[in-house]
């Protein structure tokens, strides 16, 4: 179990925290860090535990185990946030479908207390101006889903949770909800939290993501973070000769055809490396960085044969080589979880 610490600017703290129906764990000791500002990304694939997730950080249902703390304050079905603290638009937006857009949100509105030029402003906000007088069962599933927004907008929330917001949209109905969150995010400064099962929706989104699978969080941090790791490929004249130079280093190794691959390192280091290599009789043909791309991260991170227990070299870089563990300067900074729980 690893437990991130809290930055005093975190809006959304989540400790441990467990969910079970009967013998299915859908959420499992869950440790989420969602800084306040910005847009966090909720990846998983479908039934990963995603909503689950949103649904308990609203306190529509309690957790087995753990803790949640949101906007500051501690929460779960018998202490939930006061209605308005959290925009939320969860499994598709609720409306009646007889009501037109801006009748569904004058009833809201009466509901939370808000007042009536509300409803005008966020209907501009996501463009239901011209649209407002038209019944909502004639809208388009992209302006139901503004319809939603606009809802979760209405009491001017610090937080929005959007589960899936895109589903089911056309690829122009996925680029306007799109614009439409990071517009509410650098405009108006809402902290939003957005699940999807689609990397390329949340790439073009989030400042910070957080990949579940399974119901665990697999990584949490920088979308950069996902393909900062690497390796440093080394084509020598006499490869094999040259595995006594990268033990004595204390590097992590593998050779793959004519090609000696170690771990992302220190600049520096890897001069040293490429000089030890010259002073031993090597030629160096070549020496090139190749990084993972974030698609490779993202399906390595959720593919289900790596929540099984790992044999011992998963933990070692290059194990089938050598015993050695990569130093803490190759080590990437972010929080990843390979073959556990977070």
């Amino acid at each position: 179990m690893n437990t991130s610490p809290i930055a005093a600017a975190d809006l959304v703290s989540t400790f441990d925290l467990t969910k079970r129906y009967g013998d299915h764990t859908a959420v499992s000791e869950l440790n989420l860090r969602v800084p306040e500002g910005g847009i966090y990304g909720f990846l998983g694939p479908n039934g990963s535990g995603k909503s689950t997730t949103m649904k308990l950080l609203l306190g529509l249902i309690s957790p087995d185990a753990g803790r949640i703390l949101v906007l500051g304050r501690e929460v779960d079905r018998r202490r939930p946030l006061p209605p308005g603290s959290i925009g939320s638009l969860i499994e598709g937006p609720s409306y009646y479908p007889n009501l037109t857009g801006k009748e569904n949100l004058q009833m809201l509105a009466d509901y939370l207390g808000v007042p009536g030029n509300r409803v005008d402003h966020v209907l501009a906000v996501v463009g239901l101006s011209e649209a407002s007088s038209k019944r909502a069962k004639h809208y388009s599933l992209g302006m139901k889903q503004r319809l939603g927004l606009a809802m979760a907008l209405l009491p001017e929330p610090r937080l929005l949770l959007l589960d899936e917001p895109t589903n089911g949209l056309d690829p122009a109905g996925v680029a306007e909800i799109r614009e439409l969150i990071v517009a509410l995010s650098r405009e108006q400064g809402i902290t939003t939290i957005v699940s999807s099962h689609i990397l390329s929706e949340i790439e073009h989104m989030a400042d910070t993501v957080g990949i579940i699978l399974n119901g665990q969080l697999r990584y949490q941090g920088p979308l950069s973070g996902l393909h900062d790791e690497g390796t440093i490929e080394f084509r020598l004249s006499n490869p094999a000769a040259a595995r006594v130079i990268f033990e004595a280093a204390s590097v992590p190794y593998a050779l793959e055809a004519g090609v000696v691959r170690v771990p992302m390192m220190e600049d520096t280091r890897a001069a040293r490396l490429t000089a030890d290599l010259f002073r031993n009789g090597q030629e160096i043909y070549r020496v090139q960085t190749v990084r993972k791309t974030l698609e490779q991260a993202f399906l390595e991170l959720t593919d289900p044969a790596t929540l099984a227990p790992p044999a011992p070299e998963k933990h070692t870089f290059f194990a089938p080589f050598t015993n050695a563990q990569p130093s803490s300067a190759t080590r990437p900074s972010h929080t990843a979880v390979f073959g556990g729980t977070q």
